[in-house]
């Protein structure tokens, strides 16, 4: 295993590298995930793995899988008061084997147990941990259904200075969006906004909006030049979220750089008063669009998600089936900036159940959409909690391609 990171961020902001990239690969779409609730589902199922699977899931995490899933009790056990939080194991009775009782019973006494309960049930589940912003369980349960683990994650706060408006043109005149929406979000004074240099995507516009909480949600967005490519800009935009709520993200002054056009500002001069001692002020200001996004992730596409793994994990402690069994692994996620605030939940689910033969193929279509809509950003919610164990974490992330009216 690599040399554990220092810091809990950091692991999920890694283990968000590997989920973005499964998901979206090079040219992501508009979408939104939760890296944090896929994390805490790794987390709880680490446990029951054995050899190379537990090898793997403990890369994927970051440490030890009993230090994992200690963490995700804990996480769930002292929750943020601008994150609901939840976890849920679910076995159907005939399934309850010593080993699996084994594993549950060393999972932290926060993580709901329960009998499989109907899909009705699962999306109450759903609706309820995460105050109605899902309303539907993201996989199938019914009676074929032996076991399910799942985590719920939700924010809805509003933030503690609101935006103002802007006419859409303000997003750049070489910018489509400007034409597909009539108003866009003009940044507060007490918003910070900033350019920073980073490894990952080279210099960057960045800004930050914080929640109208003790211990904010503090929402980042980050812009890279229109070649840098979208992981990139993710994995820059995690690190600068997480180093911005312990005050070590990086920054440009204004007089570093060269007046005129960079890639997404403009930098002009002019005279003016002022109090500071070497003479000089600086002022930053954004234009974002608002935006929304609804995403449904098949977990089980690409093993760098890991719960090809976490299923390996549990399979073994259910008894042996001659028809086998299936396994399916779903995120449902969404999310919603707007003027006055930030919503987004995730319910991260996986299940196994009875198995079947499988259908022959068949010929068919398949539909692809590729969407591009300009200049594309990353967005990452963290935590900006002054202690305990949410301090620091992100929660939510999102890519941007499609804007919606500020208005």
């Amino acid at each position: 295993m690599p040399q554990q990171l220092d810091r809990f961020p950091q692991l999920v902001a890694r283990y968000a590298e590997h989920l973005h990239a499964a998901l979206g690969g090079e040219r992501p779409a508009h979408h939104v995930a939760s890296p944090l609730g896929a994390w805490l589902v790794l987390a709880l199922a680490a446990p029951a793995a054995t050899g190379p699977v537990r090898a793997s899931l403990e890369d994927l995490l970051g440490e030890p899988a009993e230090q994992a899933a200690a963490r995700a009790g804990r996480l769930l056990s002292e929750p943020h008061p601008a994150v609901a939080a939840a976890a849920a194991l679910w076995t159907r009775a005939d399934q309850r084997t010593p080993a699996l009782r084994a594993w549950e019973s060393g999972l932290a006494e926060i993580v709901e147990r329960g009998a499989v309960p109907s899909q009705e049930g699962a999306n109450a589940w759903a609706s309820t941990r995460t105050g109605g912003l899902i309303e539907e369980f993201p996989i199938r349960v019914d009676a074929r259904t032996l076991l399910v683990l799942a985590s719920a994650l939700a924010t809805d706060v509003s933030w503690l200075t609101p935006f103002g408006t802007a006419p859409a043109a303000e997003l750049g005149a070489d910018s489509p969006w400007a034409e597909r929406v009539t108003t866009a979000l003009r940044s507060a004074d007490v918003h910070a906004c900033f350019l920073a240099p980073t490894p990952e995507a080279g210099d960057v516009a960045v800004h930050t909006v914080e929640s109208a909480d003790d211990d904010p949600l503090v929402v980042v967005s980050v812009i890279g030049a229109p070649d840098v490519a979208p992981p990139a800009v993710l994995a820059a935009a995690h690190r600068i979220a997480t180093d911005h709520v312990d005050a070590l993200a990086p920054r440009y002054s204004l007089f570093d750089l060269p007046l005129g056009e960079g890639h997404a500002w403009t930098i002009t001069e002019e005279p003016t008063q002022t109090l500071a001692r070497d003479g000089r002020e600086e002022h930053c200001g954004a234009t974002l669009p608002a935006w929304s996004a609804r995403s449904t992730h098949d977990l089980l596409r690409d093993p760098r998600t890991g719960f090809g793994d976490a299923a390996a994990a549990v399979l073994p402690l259910l008894p042996p089936r001659p028809e086998g069994f299936a396994v399916e692994a779903v995120q449902s996620a969404m999310a919603e900036y707007s003027r006055v605030g930030f919503k987004a939940a995730a319910v991260t689910a996986l299940g196994i159940r009875v198995g079947s033969v499988a259908p022959s193929p068949r010929p068919g279509v398949l539909r692809r959409a590729a969407l591009r809509f300009g200049r594309p950003y990353a967005v990452v919610a963290v935590v900006g909690a002054r202690r305990g164990p949410w301090h620091g974490v992100p929660v939510f992330s999102a890519w941007v391609a499609e804007p919606s009216d500020a208005g």
